[in-house]
């Protein structure tokens, strides 16, 4: 199979486009020919090697994918044609990723596809826009209404940003988008944003440990004084879903928001959620998201060049979603 492995030796780590045999596939009892994979921040990260995310070289890069069922056991549940996508688990991390144009995995990592979607909507949405459903869902268990007042998006046009606004605005949310690119402004307002915050007035260290009441919720991308700022300007028993870490990983911030105002916040997994969480998400997105603005978020490149998108995504400099065609 053709694919994007990554190795690593004394000479450093470095990913290339190259010819893997069959029996380098992998352990699963579903194999499957993939149509399409993508570029989250996590790739990024694994590809460029900003960060030390993957476990073993040499390894194929990707931890998206979407593609129809070639061989499946029985016992698996899926049988050949079914058309499925495959988010987190361990791919591109101990297990060989996305970024090919076959794969094999365990079967309890598959999902199979709502019927609306297609194999490219699915990794036009793929772990970001999968991330921002859980977001979304966990929002909603903890009433976040679109009564209860704005919500906020943080990093806004990137992939969990553009989905989390269109989910949200199609939910009937008003949706403040927070973004560094001011460039983009027209794009967020577009996906359903109805304001359009400078992401400078909300990286700084904040003053002070409560603000005034803003929003009534958040899906924040971003981690660090952003988080700290959004936390300390949320309403009254409202909620934050947390699922990356763009700014930093720390939190140097104070517990009052949480103690005087009853705050939750709340932590997004994507790459060990349940199965149920995961079918919950691609219900929630084969109902509410609209296929013509996901059009708009993605951009479609072929594999060999997803080793210069991965180093754009890091630069924060990649709108939306990119899918990649592994066939072209």
């Amino acid at each position: 199979m053709r694919a994007l492995q990554i190795t690593k030796d004394e000479a450093g780590q470095r990913a290339e486009l190259t010819q893997i045999p069959d029996n380098e596939l992998g352990e699963g009892d579903v194999t499957i020919a993939i149509e399409y994979s993508t570029v989250n921040f996590k790739d990024g990260l694994g590809i460029t090697g900003a960060a030390p995310v993957i476990e073993r070289f040499p390894i194929v890069a990707g931890i998206d994918l979407a593609g129809t069922v070639e061989e499946a056991t029985a016992e698996s549940g899926f049988v050949a044609g079914d058309k499925v996508t495959v988010n987190g688990w361990g791919l591109a991390v101990h297990h060989n990723g996305g970024l090919a144009t076959r794969a094999r995995v365990p079967a309890g990592w598959v999902t199979r596809l709502p019927e609306r979607f297609t194999t490219w909507d699915a990794m036009a949405i793929g772990t970001a826009g999968y991330t921002a459903a859980l977001s979304v869902l966990a929002l909603r268990r903890h009433d976040v209404l679109p009564a209860n007042g704005p919500v906020i998006v943080t990093g806004a046009a990137g992939g969990v940003g553009s989905v989390a606004i269109a989910l949200l605005s199609t939910l009937g949310y008003e949706v403040h988008a927070s973004t560094g690119r001011r460039s983009e402004d027209s794009y967020l307002l577009d996906l359903g944003a109805s304001t359009v915050i400078d992401r400078a007035d909300l990286s700084s260290p904040a003053k002070g440990v409560l603000g005034a009441e803003r929003w009534a919720g958040a899906v924040d991308t971003v981690g660090s004084h952003t988080l700290v700022n959004v936390l300390r300007q949320i309403h009254y028993g409202g909620a934050v879903a947390n699922c990356g870490l763009a700014q930093g990983f720390d939190l140097p911030g104070s517990v009052i928001p949480f103690i005087q105002r009853s705050v939750t916040l709340i932590g997004i997994d994507s790459v060990l959620a349940p199965t149920r969480s995961r079918t919950h998400a691609w219900d929630l997105l084969a109902e509410h998201l609209d296929a013509g603005l996901l059009k708009e978020m993605a951009t479609t490149v072929p594999l060999d060049q997803a080793v210069a998108v991965a180093k754009h995504v890091l630069d924060g400099a990649v709108r939306g979603r990119t899918v990649v065609d592994v066939n072209a």
